[in-house]
């Protein structure tokens, strides 16, 4: 049987991955940082690893010798207070992986890293293509191109594939990012929601759609080396997305702008092309955000 390690297996993206490997017949093995992290979840054999542990990491993967890797885990919420801890969970913490990975005595047959279209920052209009310049704009960024880096850095040991995701989103996702917080308020038929900048425009995808490109990616051996965005193809404005969401839910809600919601330096506009992605792993069934906001609100 295939065996599949994934990083941050008890986070928003590594429940779905975890799923939709289980689907596929992978024999699925998780990391968490703490024990009383982890999921009851019977079908997943779950191990205890601070990603900064390069000796633990390494005798993991020794023991497990996985097929193949996702690596997940990692700070994801731009806003996050710690700079410090961010930049050595995702930096530090992906050569960790990277390097446990390289110098087992049974490499996995692909290493898949988790990035970010954060990358691209503000400085590129339209719909972006993987040779778009990257330039980052915020910590965040700024790790995930680190983390870029190094898996380029690894490719000549490693058969590493990295995944470009823009925003996307699901049940279960925390409160803390934007959708999420937005269907929380319309579910419970709150008055008002204050938030940033209303023109932000997303190119916004289902997490379960995120999960099966990166089951796919793994899957298919032309996809080492290179990396790829994976996303919708279109941007919507959260004031279109409240619109959306008011729709389906039935309710409006009067949407107030605080000026302390309002990042220095937020990406105005990110729009994907996976034209890429699908020639590599075919045609990528992506729902329709309505469908996901209804999922949500009605979960």
């Amino acid at each position: 049987m295939t065996t599949t390690l994934v990083t941050g297996i008890n986070g928003f993206t590594g429940y779905y991955m975890a799923q939709r490997l289980r689907d596929a017949g992978h024999a699925v093995h998780g990391l968490v940082r703490d024990a009383d992290q982890a999921d009851s979840d019977a079908a997943t054999v779950l191990h205890t690893c601070d990603l900064l542990d390069q000796e633990r990491m390494s005798a993991i993967i020794a023991d497990i010798r996985p097929d193949y890797v996702v690596h997940l885990a990692g700070i994801a919420f731009v806003a996050h207070g710690d700079l410090a801890e961010m930049y050595r969970t995702n930096v530090l913490g992906t050569r960790a992986l990277l390097e446990a990975s390289a110098t087992a005595a049974t490499p996995p047959r692909a290493v898949l890293v988790a990035s970010s279209a954060n990358v691209y920052g503000n400085a590129s209009e339209g719909t972006l293509t993987e040779d778009a310049p990257v330039r980052p704009a915020n910590d965040y960024a700024i790790t995930k191109v680190a983390v870029e880096h190094l898996a380029a850095i690894y490719a000549a040991r490693l058969p590493v594939i990295v995944g470009r995701p823009f925003n996307y989103t699901g049940v279960g996702q925390s409160d803390a990012f934007l959708i999420p917080k937005i269907v929380s308020y319309i579910k419970r038929k709150a008055p008002v929601i204050e938030l940033g900048n209303l023109d932000v425009a997303r190119d916004f995808s289902d997490v379960r759609a995120v999960a099966d490109a990166y089951l796919r990616l793994i899957e298919t051996p032309a996809a080492v080396g290179e990396t790829f965005n994976v996303c919708s193809g279109a941007a919507l404005s959260l004031r279109e997305v409240i619109a959306r969401a008011c729709r389906i839910a039935g309710h409006e809600i009067e949407v107030r702008v605080n000026p302390a919601f309002v990042r220095a330096n937020e990406v105005k506009l990110l729009q994907g092309s996976r034209e890429k992605l699908e020639r590599v792993i075919g045609r990528l069934d992506m729902p329709a955000l309505e469908d996901t906001l209804q999922w949500m609100i009605e979960s």
